[in-house]
């Protein structure tokens, strides 16, 4: 019967994502990554793409915003004042655009003045947060090792309630994880403080917090054409909600149970080029969301109904993610025709269309997130990756080059591909509907999940 079933799931998705790479070497000058002159030369000045226009409110306004700013300041070292200081100067520290309207400064109040889960500290979290806003470049996907103190805990957890002694032998070696599926996860984690920094904030205090929760509020048009369909979708992935009218829901996010060991190792032994305590949180929540609520950061393995690999998230999974984290209709287009054998046989359009989508998001103020593959040398797909496209420059002789973000590549800043190399290998991106209709028929992602459902429920 399972064989049945991974045939039939196998007609619609060619692929997991599952984000296993070599891992690059980096010089001693990209790991002062936190040091303002390196910020200074790696951040975005080689980005063309423009930001999203809001409203910037550089000045703090009565005695509470003061106060607040005053009370951050005062649990920060010299370099993060000054981070702090520029994010003010920017705007970025009282940007509101927010689910809830609360301010960047608002939420980094939050966490320095009331509770954190258990074993986790305000002060870590505080910092983690104001880096990683100020340059999101440093988010990484790479698990940390299990020290010596927590690895009984750690298989505890683990195994806990089985009684069978070969399931709890392989999961104890579960625990070692070594090559990290969380590639879409921390790719939303990227997108959310680059594009979303007050809501990235919200996010870290409410995440950290005691309840290790987040209630937002979307709109069912921007998951499906109807609502009938938005709620099936959300019963589907298993998110807890509430529907406010027949408009929208309010959707809880969480990490799952065993999120807050890994993050509270994390807090007291990270080691260069691992998590945070924060990266833990939000990647844990986003693999959540994307896998039916079965993930498990201790082994960073994931169950759910759609995805017959337990490493990473499809597109399918993927596109429903990033939908209701940003609360906006995601159209995830897939360029490579890839057959039943998982071999590359051809592409939907020219790559000169797909770079021209790629430019026209870019334009608008889009991050776009896309799934790439490599393949062998008969063309057969033999792994995949997910990356955020954050702009491009062209050279005098029209040839582009993407700025790119790897959460998988042990470099803390922007990296460059070529159009020649990047084009062929992009599997999907997301992307605003309008700029693909006038090229392609797209099917929306949920029509192709529920029918991805249907036929399973069939093969069953």
């Amino acid at each position: 019967m399972v064989e049945k079933i991974n045939s039939c799931i196998q007609q619609y998705n060619y692929n997991t994502i599952n984000c296993v790479k070599n891992s690059v070497s980096c010089s001693n000058e990209q790991k002062q990554i936190l040091s303002p002159s390196f910020c200074a030369n790696t951040q975005a000045s080689n980005i063309v793409a423009p930001q999203q226009k809001v409203t910037l409110r550089t000045e703090l306004s009565g005695k509470d915003e003061k106060n607040k700013y005053t009370t951050i300041l005062s649990k920060l070292d010299r370099n993060g004042r000054k981070i702090t200081e520029k994010l003010l100067k920017s705007g970025v520290l009282l940007n509101a655009e927010s689910n809830d309207g609360s301010t960047v400064l608002d939420n980094l109040y939050k966490i320095v003045t009331e509770p954190r889960a258990e074993g986790l500290n305000a002060g870590v979290l505080l910092k983690d947060t104001v880096a990683t806003i100020a340059y999101p470049y440093i988010i990484t996907q790479q698990f940390g090792d299990i020290p010596k103190e927590y690895r009984q805990r750690v298989i505890d957890a683990n195994t806990e309630g089985q009684t069978n002694l070969l399931s709890i032998y392989n999961n104890t070696k579960d625990i070692n994880v070594e090559h990290s599926g969380t590639c879409v996860a921390a790719s939303t984690e990227f997108k959310l403080a680059k594009q979303q920094p007050a809501e990235f904030a919200r996010f870290a205090q409410e995440l950290s917090s005691p309840k290790m929760s987040v209630e937002k509020t979307i709109r069912f048009d921007n998951l499906t054409d109807n609502t009938l369909n938005a709620i099936w979708l959300l019963n589907a992935f298993e998110v807890p909600y509430q529907t406010n009218n027949f408009r929208g829901a309010k959707l809880k996010f969480a990490p799952d149970k065993n999120a807050i060991i890994r993050a509270q190792i994390q807090t007291t032994n990270k080691d260069p080029w691992e998590r945070t305590p924060l990266d833990v949180l939000m990647q844990s929540t986003f693999m959540q969301v994307g896998s039916q609520q079965s993930y498990n950061t201790l082994t960073d393995k994931r169950a759910g109904k759609f995805n017959q690999n337990d490493k990473g998230l499809i597109e399918f999974e993927k596109t429903f993610t990033e939908s209701v984290v940003f609360d906006k209709n995601i159209l995830s287009v897939t360029y490579q025709t890839v057959d039943e054998n998982a071999r590359l046989v051809g592409y939907e359009t020219d790559l000169s269309t797909t770079k021209r989508h790629l430019i026209e998001a870019l334009d608008e103020g889009e991050s776009v997130i896309l799934g790439y593959t490599e393949i062998d040398a008969n063309n057969v797909v033999v792994n995949g990756h997910e990356i955020t496209v954050v702009g491009y420059k062209t050279d005098s002789k029209g040839k582009v080059t993407f700025i790119c973000n790897d959460t998988d590549d042990n470099i803390s800043k922007p990296i460059e591909y070529s159009e020649d190399y990047l084009l062929p290998k992009i599997h999907h991106a997301a992307l605003p509907q309008h700029i693909v209709e006038k090229d392609l028929q797209v099917v929306p992602n949920w029509v192709e999940g529920i029918d991805m459902y249907k036929q399973m429920r069939q093969c069953a």
